[in-house]
């Protein structure tokens, strides 16, 4: 873990709308490096060094910046879930997907609640199918699925396997045919 990785991960979380993989002992390691940072800035401030202070200040900023992002992707996600049901905790660290369940769990006690005060009973689900081919029609450039999932670019003639959600809404665009 260095600056440089830190920058590199806050570009890609700044610039996606989807959650940027992290290995898995991310948050271990950067607890560790500012641990590190944190204990050489006690020192410079000792020693008077002003210059690690402002480096450890901007350390702490970038590192608030990340977590704020992926947060509101999270719960970005979490409300994607709660109201269409097709769950994916693509990319979410260890402590995040803690994090994204609870969540989901408030989310459905409170939709449970709003349908009771509305007298309305949860509809089950009619199953579908999750995934279907479609022949591609025109030219189709990457775009997000319902899932928050980036799909495409797709060419003319392409046969691929898209979630029925994503096939339909290519289907009713007339830019593909289900197979």
């Amino acid at each position: 873990m260095d600056y440089d990785e830190l920058r590199r991960i806050y570009r890609l979380e700044k610039n996606s709308t989807q959650l940027v993989k992290l290995d898995d002992d991310f948050f271990s390691e950067l607890k560790s490096f500012l641990r590190e940072k944190q204990s050489a800035y006690k020192e410079s401030i000792k020693k008077g060094n002003l210059s690690m202070a402002k480096n450890y200040s901007e350390l702490k900023k970038l590192v608030k910046e990340i977590i704020q992002l992926r947060e509101k992707k999270l719960l970005n996600k979490a409300l994607l879930v709660s109201r269409t049901g097709e769950f994916s905790d693509e990319n979410l660290s260890v402590e995040e997907k803690k994090t994204f369940n609870k969540i989901i769990s408030i989310l459905k006690e409170h939709k449970a609640e709003i349908n009771s005060l509305l007298g309305e009973k949860e509809q089950p689900k009619e199953k579908t199918p999750q995934s279907v081919k479609v022949t591609i029609f025109k030219e189709v450039p990457a775009f997000v699925g319902a899932d928050m999932k980036e799909y495409g670019p797709f060419s003319a003639g392409m046969e691929v396997e898209l979630p029925k959600k994503t096939a339909d809404l290519l289907v009713s665009t007339k830019l593909a045919e289900i197979k």
